[in-house]
């Protein structure tokens, strides 16, 4: 049976206010965070879900739980395969921090973006295999649904310019047979559902993740 993922990215945090990179940091939302958490919980309402799942960090964990709450369903489970991509020593720092320090952008620790999609990858697996033929919420960060997008379609979210805004929903449905997230619709407005009042400026929300 097919198993439909639609994949949320966390709310603000303060560090994405300030335009720093958060990657492995556990930053919790902000109050506009919660907001817009709870605006794509009230977008949600409009089709059956019957899990939400979660990344451990604070962040994408509280974002899904008020996406919980709202549908009706139990607190999210935490799978540590959707945490953040990791940046090493660039967490906490802005851009042109980033660069002072690593004009070659040979940054110390991070996480390789085939790393990434191959954990996030079979992360999704285990969630499909054991909520198969569910749909089901999951609540993680924009560079894990940017690799998942680029996999199923490459281009679509290229990192230099398409935004993945913070409270943003993106629908997929797992295809087994090729052991990857097939993409079902990018910035899913859900049912024709108004745009989110909340949303930002990609340039706001998105900084650093046209790097490496």
């Amino acid at each position: 049976m097919t198993t439909h993922l639609t994949l949320v990215r966390h709310g603000e945090t303060d560090w994405n206010r300030q335009r720093r990179i958060q990657g492995s940091t556990d930053i919790p939302l902000n109050d506009v965070g919660r907001a817009q958490a709870a605006g794509a919980a009230e977008r949600l309402t409009r089709r059956r879900f019957d899990a939400v799942v979660a990344s451990p960090l604070s962040r994408a964990f509280e974002t899904g739980a008020i996406i919980a709450s709202r549908l009706g369903l139990g607190a999210p489970d935490r799978y540590p395969g959707l945490a953040e991509r990791s940046y090493g020593d660039a967490e906490g720092l802005t851009d042109d921090e980033i660069r002072a320090r690593w004009p070659h952008d040979d940054v110390p620790g991070r996480e390789s973006r085939s790393a990434l999609l191959t954990r996030v990858t079979e992360q999704l697996a285990e969630i499909a295999v054991r909520f198969d033929g569910a749909s089901v919420v999951v609540a993680t960060h924009g560079a894990v649904i940017r690799s998942v997008v680029n996999a199923s379609v490459p281009g679509t979210a290229d990192r230099h310019g398409t935004p993945i805004r913070n409270g943003s929903i993106h629908s997929f449905r797992w295809d087994p047979e090729r052991f990857h997230a097939e993409l079902v619709r990018f910035d899913d407005p859900v049912d024709d559902a108004d745009d989110d009042p909340l949303g930002e400026a990609f340039d706001r929300q998105n900084p650093l993740e046209r790097r490496a």
